[in-house]
């Protein structure tokens, strides 16, 4: 455990960390290998994106306070809708237009280049994740509706 570490907001919304002595005015963690070990092998990387410490177990290596800082900007950076129903998906000029109904309701977005922001996690498991961003998962394809399949099959 890093007992000379300490990750707070200052001002309001702004992660930063103290540690050895130094203070990083911006940090960000990310997860270095969230799909095949989602909860280990936590980056915390300065504003320029060069990593300042890794961590292979954080809610064994960090102090309660500071994990509880670092899982609330997680999941703040990695927050994912769920679609549960595609009702268009129409591409033009290499950018895909989606309308979807989620679990936080109807939504509009566009993806870039799907080869890229669009991942299959799992045989039947879909993430999107659009031009701001955002992360849109499909957790069951086979478990939409038929149009929405459909659009789906044709768009990915």
């Amino acid at each position: 455990m890093k007992n000379d570490m300490r990750v707070f907001y200052h001002p309001e919304g702004r992660l930063r960390l103290e540690f050895e002595g130094k203070c990083y005015l911006s940090v960000v963690p990310i997860w270095a290998s969230p799909l095949t070990h989602p909860s280990r092998f936590l980056a915390l990387v300065d504003g320029k994106g060069s990593q300042i410490l890794m961590f292979k177990n954080p809610s064994q290596e960090l102090s309660a306070e500071n994990w509880q800082v670092l899982q609330t900007e997680l999941q703040r950076r990695y927050l994912s809708s769920q679609i549960h129903k595609v009702l268009e998906a129409k591409t033009e000029f290499g950018a895909t237009y989606w309308t979807v109904v989620t679990d936080r309701g109807c939504k509009e977005f566009v993806t870039q280049s799907l080869q890229e922001n669009a991942q299959w996690l799992g045989p039947d498991h879909l993430l999107v994740i659009d031009v701001d961003g955002n992360r849109f998962e499909i957790r069951s394809v086979q478990g939409l509706d038929e149009a929405s399949r459909k659009l789906v099959d044709a768009t990915v």
